[in-house]
């Protein structure tokens, strides 16, 4: 009867009316590809084939520099992506288009489980929604804009690390433009479409980022701390040379 209704809803006009229907295994499988994407790159940095990652969320001007932080994970050790590609960009390029279509693919699923849960009118705020989706698509594009493919596709996994701080926008506004832009399409999807399963789903969202900034923010501050170190070091002794 549901899948009659769903299929009469653009010829009649009438949806379902409700709050969240759990039996929908669309709205968990939602649930589990929002949650697989923060978890994969996390995991990835400490145990997987590449190397600590600086993350996309953070500001820094980028410029290429191999470095000796390869004591703390794997593709500073093995340099599998950038045996098997070539080069460093190549392999971080491959990650990158990883990255984004499982992005794209967490997306899709997002709007299809959003598309057979039932409309709750009190959410129902397109005007708001179509504001937060305005929000989170210029902090994300911008963000991207400043940091480029490598800066914003955990470049530092090949040794292509940041140097400049970039304190413009949208870093000016936020140090978690990526994570924090994608928060709010995801909540103006839910709004715009009034739909009470999509704001639990972006409170997913919201917390899976919150938590794996827990994770980046350390392993990032602890990679360039290393390599601010080394270049002191390196100074020193070339002073001394001189």
């Amino acid at each position: 009867m549901d899948k009659l209704h769903n299929l009469l809803t653009p010829i009649t006009g009438a949806e379902k009316i409700g709050f969240i229907d759990t039996s929908k295994q669309s709205f968990y499988i939602s649930a589990m590809a929002i949650a697989f994407n923060p978890i994969f790159w996390n995991v990835v940095a400490q145990t997987g084939n590449y190397a600590q990652h600086y993350s996309h969320i953070h500001c820094f001007t980028l410029v290429e520099e191999q470095t000796n932080a390869g004591n703390h994970s794997s593709e500073y050790r093995t340099h599998f992506l950038t045996r098997t590609f070539g080069s460093p960009k190549l392999g971080c390029y491959f990650l990158a288009i990883t990255i984004f279509s499982l992005g794209i693919f967490r997306d899709y699923l997002y709007t299809e489980a959003l598309d057979e849960q039932p409309f709750y009118p009190p959410l129902h705020m397109p005007t708001t929604g179509i504001t937060l989706l305005g929000i989170g698509n210029l902090l994300v594009l911008s963000s991207m804009y400043a940091l480029g493919v490598t800066g914003t596709y955990l470049g530092d996994y090949f040794g292509i690390l940041m140097d400049e701080p970039v304190t413009g926008f949208p870093f000016n506004v936020t140090g978690a433009p990526m994570y924090w832009g994608s928060t709010c399409s995801f909540l103006g999807t839910a709004l715009y479409k009034g739909r009470a399963a999509g704001v639990v789903l972006s409170a997913v969202v919201f917390f899976m980022y919150l938590v794996a900034l827990q994770f980046e923010d350390p392993f990032t501050a602890q990679i360039y701390a290393k390599r601010d170190k080394e270049r002191a070091i390196q100074i020193r002794e070339g002073k001394k040379k001189a």
